[in-house]
Protein backbone atom coordinates (compact mmCIF):
# COMPACT_ATOMS: atom_id res chain seq x y z
CA UNK A 1 0.00 0.00 0.00
CA UNK A 2 2.95 2.67 1.31
CA UNK A 3 4.35 1.80 -1.99
CA UNK A 4 1.23 2.22 -3.80
CA UNK A 5 0.84 5.37 -2.55
CA UNK A 6 4.59 6.48 -3.31
CA UNK A 7 3.66 6.06 -6.41
CA UNK A 8 0.32 8.13 -6.95
CA UNK A 9 2.42 10.86 -5.00
CA UNK A 10 5.19 10.60 -7.43
CA UNK A 11 2.71 10.59 -10.57
CA UNK A 12 0.56 13.44 -8.99
CA UNK A 13 3.83 15.74 -8.74
CA UNK A 14 4.79 15.16 -11.96
CA UNK A 15 1.65 15.77 -13.18
CA UNK A 16 1.79 19.05 -11.46
CA UNK A 17 4.92 19.64 -13.17
CA UNK A 18 4.10 18.91 -15.96
CA UNK A 19 0.75 21.23 -15.81
CA UNK A 20 3.43 24.06 -15.01
CA UNK A 21 5.53 23.21 -17.75
CA UNK A 22 2.94 23.95 -20.18
CA UNK A 23 2.08 27.07 -18.78
CA UNK A 24 5.50 27.94 -18.83
CA UNK A 25 5.86 27.34 -22.35
CA UNK A 26 2.61 29.63 -23.15
CA UNK A 27 5.02 32.38 -25.33
CA UNK A 28 3.48 35.42 -25.19
CA UNK A 29 3.99 37.91 -28.23
CA UNK A 30 5.90 41.45 -28.04
CA UNK A 31 2.43 42.72 -29.12
CA UNK A 32 0.95 41.04 -27.00
CA UNK A 33 2.82 41.60 -23.87
CA UNK A 34 2.51 45.30 -25.19
CA UNK A 35 -1.21 45.06 -25.25
CA UNK A 36 -1.30 43.37 -21.69
CA UNK A 37 0.68 46.01 -20.02
CA UNK A 38 -1.54 48.77 -22.41
CA UNK A 39 -4.68 47.55 -20.84
CA UNK A 40 -4.40 48.61 -17.25
CA UNK A 41 -2.85 52.54 -18.33
CA UNK A 42 -4.64 55.86 -18.76
CA UNK A 43 -4.74 57.39 -21.82
CA UNK A 44 -2.43 59.83 -21.02
CA UNK A 45 0.06 56.77 -19.99
CA UNK A 46 -0.26 55.08 -23.39
CA UNK A 47 0.27 58.84 -25.27
CA UNK A 48 4.24 59.14 -23.49
CA UNK A 49 4.66 55.63 -24.58
CA UNK A 50 3.52 56.50 -28.36
CA UNK A 51 5.74 59.55 -28.36
CA UNK A 52 8.87 57.44 -26.78
CA UNK A 53 7.82 54.78 -30.04
CA UNK A 54 6.91 56.70 -32.69
CA UNK A 55 8.73 60.49 -33.00
CA UNK A 56 8.94 61.27 -36.51
CA UNK A 57 8.18 57.73 -37.69
CA UNK A 58 5.41 56.79 -40.60
CA UNK A 59 2.12 55.04 -39.14
CA UNK A 60 0.24 53.24 -41.66
CA UNK A 61 -3.27 52.55 -40.70
CA UNK A 62 -6.17 50.38 -42.99
CA UNK A 63 -9.75 50.36 -42.69
CA UNK A 64 -13.64 50.01 -43.85
CA UNK A 65 -14.02 53.90 -43.05
CA UNK A 66 -11.73 56.53 -44.70
CA UNK A 67 -12.66 59.08 -41.94
CA UNK A 68 -9.12 57.35 -39.87
CA UNK A 69 -7.31 59.81 -42.37
CA UNK A 70 -9.48 62.61 -40.49
CA UNK A 71 -9.09 61.22 -36.94
CA UNK A 72 -4.95 60.95 -36.93
CA UNK A 73 -4.27 64.51 -37.36
CA UNK A 74 -6.26 65.06 -34.52
CA UNK A 75 -4.66 62.29 -32.41
CA UNK A 76 -1.20 64.08 -33.65
CA UNK A 77 -2.40 67.23 -32.17
CA UNK A 78 -3.14 65.40 -28.66
CA UNK A 79 0.51 63.79 -29.00
CA UNK A 80 1.59 67.53 -29.31
CA UNK A 81 -0.21 68.64 -26.77
CA UNK A 82 2.47 66.18 -24.61
CA UNK A 83 5.38 67.05 -26.63
CA UNK A 84 5.28 70.14 -28.91
CA UNK A 85 8.61 68.44 -30.66
CA UNK A 86 6.75 65.19 -31.34
CA UNK A 87 5.35 64.74 -35.22
CA UNK A 88 4.54 61.97 -36.96
CA UNK A 89 3.99 60.82 -40.64
CA UNK A 90 0.88 58.62 -41.53
CA UNK A 91 -1.15 56.93 -44.44
CA UNK A 92 -4.65 55.49 -44.41
CA UNK A 93 -6.13 53.09 -46.75
CA UNK A 94 -9.69 51.49 -47.28
CA UNK A 95 -9.01 48.88 -49.55
CA UNK A 96 -12.83 48.57 -51.48
CA UNK A 97 -14.31 44.80 -52.83
CA UNK A 98 -13.34 43.13 -49.58
CA UNK A 99 -9.76 43.17 -50.15
CA UNK A 100 -9.08 44.34 -46.33
CA UNK A 101 -8.80 41.05 -45.51
CA UNK A 102 -6.70 39.90 -47.79
CA UNK A 103 -4.35 42.62 -47.29
CA UNK A 104 -3.99 41.83 -43.55
CA UNK A 105 -3.61 38.33 -44.23
CA UNK A 106 -0.54 39.36 -46.41
CA UNK A 107 0.93 41.25 -44.34
CA UNK A 108 0.44 38.67 -41.26
CA UNK A 109 3.07 36.79 -42.87
CA UNK A 110 5.93 39.53 -42.51
CA UNK A 111 8.16 39.44 -39.33
CA UNK A 112 7.23 42.90 -38.65
CA UNK A 113 4.25 44.58 -40.71
CA UNK A 114 3.82 47.09 -42.55
CA UNK A 115 0.39 48.05 -40.68
CA UNK A 116 -0.20 49.34 -37.42
CA UNK A 117 -3.85 48.66 -36.37
CA UNK A 118 -6.77 48.43 -38.27
CA UNK A 119 -10.51 49.87 -38.30
CA UNK A 120 -12.73 46.89 -39.59
CA UNK A 121 -16.05 45.81 -40.43
CA UNK A 122 -17.88 42.48 -40.69
CA UNK A 123 -17.83 40.48 -37.73
CA UNK A 124 -18.41 36.71 -39.13
CA UNK A 125 -15.40 37.54 -41.40
CA UNK A 126 -13.56 39.37 -38.61
CA UNK A 127 -14.27 36.13 -36.43
CA UNK A 128 -13.29 33.63 -38.72
CA UNK A 129 -9.99 35.10 -41.00
CA UNK A 130 -8.68 37.62 -38.41
CA UNK A 131 -9.32 36.42 -35.04
CA UNK A 132 -9.19 32.82 -35.34
CA UNK A 133 -6.27 32.97 -37.05
CA UNK A 134 -4.80 35.39 -34.49
CA UNK A 135 -4.16 37.90 -37.11
CA UNK A 136 -5.60 40.95 -35.36
CA UNK A 137 -4.94 41.35 -31.51
CA UNK A 138 -7.82 42.73 -29.14
CA UNK A 139 -6.97 45.76 -26.85
CA UNK A 140 -9.34 46.94 -24.78
CA UNK A 141 -8.42 50.61 -23.54
CA UNK A 142 -8.88 50.69 -19.33
CA UNK A 143 -10.95 53.76 -19.43
CA UNK A 144 -13.16 52.88 -21.93
CA UNK A 145 -13.95 49.64 -20.13
CA UNK A 146 -14.77 51.76 -17.06
CA UNK A 147 -17.26 53.93 -18.59
CA UNK A 148 -18.93 50.45 -19.65
CA UNK A 149 -18.45 49.15 -16.12
CA UNK A 150 -16.08 46.57 -16.85
CA UNK A 151 -12.83 45.96 -17.27
CA UNK A 152 -10.48 44.78 -19.80
CA UNK A 153 -9.99 41.41 -18.76
CA UNK A 154 -13.95 40.80 -18.22
CA UNK A 155 -15.10 42.18 -21.60
CA UNK A 156 -14.57 39.57 -24.23
CA UNK A 157 -16.36 40.93 -27.26
CA UNK A 158 -14.29 42.66 -30.18
CA UNK A 159 -13.63 46.66 -29.48
CA UNK A 160 -16.56 48.53 -31.40
CA UNK A 161 -15.56 51.87 -32.34
CA UNK A 162 -18.93 53.11 -33.64
CA UNK A 163 -22.45 51.04 -34.15
CA UNK A 164 -24.02 52.14 -37.69
CA UNK A 165 -27.72 51.48 -38.51
CA UNK A 166 -29.25 50.85 -41.75
CA UNK A 167 -32.93 51.51 -41.70
CA UNK A 168 -35.73 51.09 -44.01
CA UNK A 169 -36.96 54.60 -45.23
CA UNK A 170 -39.50 55.20 -47.61
CA UNK A 171 -40.37 58.03 -50.22
CA UNK A 172 -42.89 60.11 -49.07
CA UNK A 173 -44.32 62.10 -51.78
CA UNK A 174 -47.00 59.03 -53.29
CA UNK A 175 -49.56 57.61 -51.06
CA UNK A 176 -48.25 54.22 -50.15
CA UNK A 177 -47.99 53.08 -46.97
CA UNK A 178 -45.10 51.22 -45.18
CA UNK A 179 -46.37 50.38 -41.46
CA UNK A 180 -44.69 46.80 -41.57
CA UNK A 181 -41.15 45.03 -41.93
CA UNK A 182 -43.55 42.82 -43.98
CA UNK A 183 -44.69 45.32 -46.48
CA UNK A 184 -40.84 45.68 -47.68
CA UNK A 185 -41.25 42.35 -49.18
CA UNK A 186 -44.87 42.74 -50.26
CA UNK A 187 -45.72 41.44 -53.33
CA UNK A 188 -44.74 43.58 -56.63
CA UNK A 189 -42.30 45.30 -53.94
CA UNK A 190 -38.66 45.87 -54.88
CA UNK A 191 -36.69 47.81 -52.27
CA UNK A 192 -33.35 49.02 -53.02
CA UNK A 193 -30.13 47.50 -51.18
CA UNK A 194 -26.99 47.37 -51.32
CA UNK A 195 -26.25 43.64 -52.79
CA UNK A 196 -25.14 41.62 -50.44
CA UNK A 197 -21.97 40.11 -52.28
CA UNK A 198 -21.09 43.92 -52.72
CA UNK A 199 -21.14 44.51 -49.11
CA UNK A 200 -21.08 41.01 -46.73
CA UNK A 201 -22.89 43.09 -43.79
CA UNK A 202 -25.82 42.78 -45.50
CA UNK A 203 -25.54 39.00 -45.45
CA UNK A 204 -24.56 39.17 -41.93
CA UNK A 205 -28.23 41.10 -41.44
CA UNK A 206 -30.05 38.49 -43.14
CA UNK A 207 -27.95 36.07 -40.60
CA UNK A 208 -29.16 37.83 -37.55
CA UNK A 209 -32.98 37.72 -38.68
CA UNK A 210 -32.86 33.86 -37.93
CA UNK A 211 -31.20 34.40 -34.29
CA UNK A 212 -34.86 34.26 -31.88
CA UNK A 213 -34.89 37.11 -30.70
CA UNK A 214 -35.13 39.03 -34.10
CA UNK A 215 -37.44 35.85 -35.41
CA UNK A 216 -39.56 36.73 -32.50
CA UNK A 217 -39.92 40.33 -33.81
CA UNK A 218 -40.87 39.33 -37.58
CA UNK A 219 -43.30 36.49 -36.05
CA UNK A 220 -44.95 39.79 -33.76
CA UNK A 221 -44.91 41.83 -36.52
CA UNK A 222 -46.51 39.28 -39.31
CA UNK A 223 -49.40 38.54 -36.81
CA UNK A 224 -50.71 42.49 -37.34
CA UNK A 225 -50.66 41.93 -40.85
CA UNK A 226 -54.28 41.38 -42.40
CA UNK A 227 -55.56 37.98 -43.88
CA UNK A 228 -54.81 38.42 -47.31
CA UNK A 229 -51.14 39.63 -47.09
CA UNK A 230 -50.77 36.78 -44.13
CA UNK A 231 -52.04 34.67 -46.61
CA UNK A 232 -49.22 35.51 -49.52
CA UNK A 233 -46.70 35.28 -46.75
CA UNK A 234 -47.61 31.51 -45.52
CA UNK A 235 -46.59 30.37 -48.92
CA UNK A 236 -42.59 31.36 -48.27
CA UNK A 237 -43.44 30.52 -44.16
CA UNK A 238 -44.14 26.66 -45.65
CA UNK A 239 -41.89 26.66 -48.17
CA UNK A 240 -39.25 27.03 -45.69
CA UNK A 241 -40.43 25.47 -42.77
CA UNK A 242 -38.33 22.03 -43.32
CA UNK A 243 -35.16 24.23 -43.69
CA UNK A 244 -35.27 26.00 -40.36
CA UNK A 245 -35.53 22.54 -39.12
CA UNK A 246 -32.73 21.26 -40.80
CA UNK A 247 -30.76 24.58 -39.54
CA UNK A 248 -32.34 24.24 -36.09
CA UNK A 249 -33.81 27.39 -35.88
CA UNK A 250 -35.91 28.13 -32.83
CA UNK A 251 -40.05 28.14 -33.21
CA UNK A 252 -40.03 31.03 -35.51
CA UNK A 253 -36.98 30.66 -37.43
CA UNK A 254 -39.56 29.47 -40.19
CA UNK A 255 -40.73 33.24 -40.25
CA UNK A 256 -36.99 34.43 -40.23
CA UNK A 257 -35.81 32.47 -43.01
CA UNK A 258 -39.30 33.33 -45.38
CA UNK A 259 -38.81 37.16 -44.89
CA UNK A 260 -35.21 36.17 -46.01
CA UNK A 261 -36.20 34.82 -48.87
CA UNK A 262 -38.73 37.33 -49.75
CA UNK A 263 -36.19 40.03 -49.26
CA UNK A 264 -33.31 38.31 -51.59
CA UNK A 265 -36.13 37.49 -54.30
CA UNK A 266 -37.56 40.77 -54.58
CA UNK A 267 -34.86 43.60 -53.77
CA UNK A 268 -33.54 45.72 -56.62
CA UNK A 269 -29.25 45.04 -55.73
CA UNK A 270 -27.12 48.67 -55.60
CA UNK A 271 -24.09 49.25 -55.93
CA UNK A 272 -24.17 51.73 -52.79
CA UNK A 273 -26.15 53.61 -50.40
CA UNK A 274 -25.06 57.03 -51.43
CA UNK A 275 -26.84 56.64 -54.79
CA UNK A 276 -29.68 54.64 -53.26
CA UNK A 277 -30.36 57.95 -51.20
CA UNK A 278 -30.19 60.05 -53.60
CA UNK A 279 -32.73 58.16 -55.65
CA UNK A 280 -35.21 57.92 -52.73
CA UNK A 281 -35.10 61.70 -51.76
CA UNK A 282 -36.12 62.81 -55.57
CA UNK A 283 -39.47 63.77 -56.17
CA UNK A 284 -39.27 60.81 -58.95
CA UNK A 285 -38.89 58.55 -56.28
CA UNK A 286 -42.74 58.15 -55.60
CA UNK A 287 -43.43 54.81 -52.97
CA UNK A 288 -39.95 53.54 -53.58
CA UNK A 289 -38.21 52.13 -50.48
CA UNK A 290 -35.09 51.08 -49.07
CA UNK A 291 -32.93 49.77 -46.63
CA UNK A 292 -29.43 52.06 -46.32
CA UNK A 293 -26.93 53.86 -44.13
CA UNK A 294 -28.98 56.73 -41.91
CA UNK A 295 -26.00 58.85 -42.34
CA UNK A 296 -26.11 58.78 -45.44
CA UNK A 297 -28.97 61.21 -45.09
CA UNK A 298 -26.19 64.69 -44.12
CA UNK A 299 -25.02 64.64 -47.70
CA UNK A 300 -28.47 65.47 -49.72
CA UNK A 301 -28.33 69.15 -51.17
CA UNK A 302 -31.67 70.23 -50.66
CA UNK A 303 -33.15 71.72 -54.03
CA UNK A 304 -37.02 72.10 -55.70
CA UNK A 305 -36.52 68.03 -56.95
CA UNK A 306 -34.43 66.89 -54.33
CA UNK A 307 -34.96 67.07 -50.13
CA UNK A 308 -34.78 65.30 -47.15
CA UNK A 309 -38.30 66.06 -46.43
CA UNK A 310 -39.39 63.66 -49.14
CA UNK A 311 -38.58 60.40 -47.54
CA UNK A 312 -39.70 59.00 -44.04
CA UNK A 313 -37.60 56.97 -41.72
CA UNK A 314 -39.93 53.95 -41.12
CA UNK A 315 -39.60 53.32 -37.94
CA UNK A 316 -40.34 56.88 -36.75
CA UNK A 317 -43.86 56.54 -37.88
CA UNK A 318 -46.76 55.93 -35.71
CA UNK A 319 -47.64 52.20 -35.25
CA UNK A 320 -44.95 50.74 -37.48
CA UNK A 321 -44.43 47.21 -36.31
CA UNK A 322 -41.16 45.00 -37.26
CA UNK A 323 -38.00 45.29 -37.64
CA UNK A 324 -36.69 48.79 -37.87
CA UNK A 325 -33.42 48.39 -39.42
CA UNK A 326 -30.00 46.70 -39.03
CA UNK A 327 -26.81 47.77 -36.63
CA UNK A 328 -23.25 46.95 -37.53
CA UNK A 329 -19.84 48.07 -36.10
CA UNK A 330 -16.58 49.14 -36.51
CA UNK A 331 -13.98 47.40 -34.71
CA UNK A 332 -10.49 48.40 -33.80
CA UNK A 333 -7.54 45.72 -33.63
CA UNK A 334 -3.96 46.08 -33.45
CA UNK A 335 -2.47 43.50 -35.95
CA UNK A 336 -0.08 40.73 -34.20
CA UNK A 337 3.39 42.00 -35.91
CA UNK A 338 2.66 45.86 -35.56
CA UNK A 339 5.63 47.83 -35.97
CA UNK A 340 3.96 50.88 -34.02
CA UNK A 341 1.84 49.23 -31.12
CA UNK A 342 2.02 51.34 -28.30
CA UNK A 343 0.87 54.12 -30.87
CA UNK A 344 -1.96 51.98 -31.75
CA UNK A 345 -3.33 51.75 -28.49
CA UNK A 346 -3.05 55.28 -28.03
CA UNK A 347 -4.83 55.73 -30.81
CA UNK A 348 -7.52 53.41 -30.43
CA UNK A 349 -8.07 54.96 -26.81
CA UNK A 350 -8.21 58.07 -28.22
CA UNK A 351 -10.63 57.51 -30.49
CA UNK A 352 -12.76 55.67 -28.24
CA UNK A 353 -12.36 57.55 -25.30
CA UNK A 354 -12.66 61.30 -26.02
CA UNK A 355 -15.38 63.31 -28.39
CA UNK A 356 -12.59 64.73 -30.49
CA UNK A 357 -10.93 61.47 -31.03
CA UNK A 358 -14.60 60.30 -32.43
CA UNK A 359 -15.35 63.14 -33.79
CA UNK A 360 -15.00 62.63 -37.55
CA UNK A 361 -17.71 59.84 -37.08
CA UNK A 362 -19.81 61.87 -34.31
CA UNK A 363 -20.60 64.63 -36.42
CA UNK A 364 -23.41 62.71 -38.55
CA UNK A 365 -26.20 60.82 -36.78
CA UNK A 366 -26.39 56.93 -37.40
CA UNK A 367 -22.77 56.70 -35.80
CA UNK A 368 -23.12 55.65 -32.29
CA UNK A 369 -19.60 55.48 -29.94
CA UNK A 370 -19.30 52.39 -27.99
CA UNK A 371 -18.24 54.75 -25.03
CA UNK A 372 -21.25 56.12 -23.14
CA UNK A 373 -19.42 59.09 -21.86
CA UNK A 374 -18.18 59.97 -25.49
CA UNK A 375 -21.72 59.17 -27.44
CA UNK A 376 -23.47 61.43 -24.88
CA UNK A 377 -20.61 64.63 -25.21
CA UNK A 378 -21.07 63.76 -28.99
CA UNK A 379 -24.94 64.30 -28.81
CA UNK A 380 -24.11 67.91 -26.67
CA UNK A 381 -22.02 68.55 -29.16
CA UNK A 382 -24.18 67.80 -32.36
CA UNK A 383 -27.21 67.61 -31.07
CA UNK A 384 -28.57 65.14 -33.73
CA UNK A 385 -31.84 64.51 -31.88
CA UNK A 386 -32.54 67.65 -33.06
CA UNK A 387 -31.72 67.06 -36.77
CA UNK A 388 -28.54 69.31 -35.32
CA UNK A 389 -30.51 72.34 -34.44
CA UNK A 390 -29.49 73.34 -31.42
CA UNK A 391 -32.37 75.80 -30.86
CA UNK A 392 -34.86 72.61 -31.53
CA UNK A 393 -36.16 73.80 -34.81
CA UNK A 394 -37.09 71.00 -36.71
CA UNK A 395 -36.69 71.49 -40.19
CA UNK A 396 -36.13 67.50 -41.06
CA UNK A 397 -37.94 65.04 -39.16
CA UNK A 398 -36.29 62.40 -40.44
CA UNK A 399 -32.75 63.35 -39.37
CA UNK A 400 -34.01 63.62 -36.10
CA UNK A 401 -31.40 61.05 -35.08
CA UNK A 402 -33.28 59.24 -31.73
CA UNK A 403 -30.37 57.31 -30.76
CA UNK A 404 -28.55 54.08 -30.16
CA UNK A 405 -30.41 53.64 -26.49
CA UNK A 406 -34.06 54.41 -28.48
CA UNK A 407 -33.03 52.69 -32.10
CA UNK A 408 -32.16 48.91 -30.06
CA UNK A 409 -34.87 49.23 -27.93
CA UNK A 410 -38.47 51.13 -29.74
CA UNK A 411 -36.50 50.80 -32.99
CA UNK A 412 -36.05 47.12 -33.08
CA UNK A 413 -32.63 47.22 -34.39
CA UNK A 414 -31.01 44.35 -35.37
CA UNK A 415 -27.75 44.11 -33.88
CA UNK A 416 -24.90 42.05 -35.48
CA UNK A 417 -23.38 39.47 -33.30
CA UNK A 418 -19.92 37.93 -35.20
CA UNK A 419 -20.13 34.60 -32.97
CA UNK A 420 -23.61 34.07 -34.43
CA UNK A 421 -22.90 34.97 -37.99
CA UNK A 422 -19.94 32.84 -37.71
CA UNK A 423 -22.05 30.02 -36.00
CA UNK A 424 -24.74 29.88 -39.18
CA UNK A 425 -22.53 30.74 -42.13
CA UNK A 426 -22.09 27.38 -43.29
CA UNK A 427 -25.76 26.44 -42.86
CA UNK A 428 -28.10 29.42 -43.25
CA UNK A 429 -25.16 31.49 -45.15
CA UNK A 430 -25.20 28.36 -47.89
CA UNK A 431 -29.14 28.41 -48.39
CA UNK A 432 -28.98 32.49 -48.94
CA UNK A 433 -26.15 31.36 -51.28
CA UNK A 434 -28.49 29.43 -53.40
CA UNK A 435 -31.11 32.06 -52.97
CA UNK A 436 -29.31 34.73 -54.70
CA UNK A 437 -27.83 32.66 -57.50
CA UNK A 438 -31.49 32.53 -58.85
CA UNK A 439 -32.23 36.01 -58.07
CA UNK A 440 -31.76 39.82 -58.57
Amino acid sequence: MKKLLAAGSILLTLGILAGCSKKETVQLSPVDKIIAEAQGMSLEELAKKAIEESKGATFYGVGNSSRGKSALPLFIDYLKSIDPSYTLNFEWQQPKNNKIFDQLTADAQKETGTFAMTLIQDGNQIQTKMVDTNILKRFVPKEWAEANGTTAEKFTEFLPLQTLNKVFMFNSTGSKKYANCWDFVAEGQHSLYMDIDSELVGKNFLYMLTKDEYANWLKDAYDKLDAGTKAYVDKFVNAVANDAKDFGLGANGKYALAWIKMWVESYSAQTDDGPICNTLVSKSAKDQSGLLVYSKLRSVKESSEVSVNNIKVAAYEDGYQGIGGYGYKHYLFVTKNSPLPWTSCAFIAYMTCTKEGFQAWGKDMGGYSGNPNVAKATEEAYHHSTGGNKDGVTVFPAKNDRGYDWWTTSGKLVLEDPAYCASVAFTVGSWIELLTKYSN
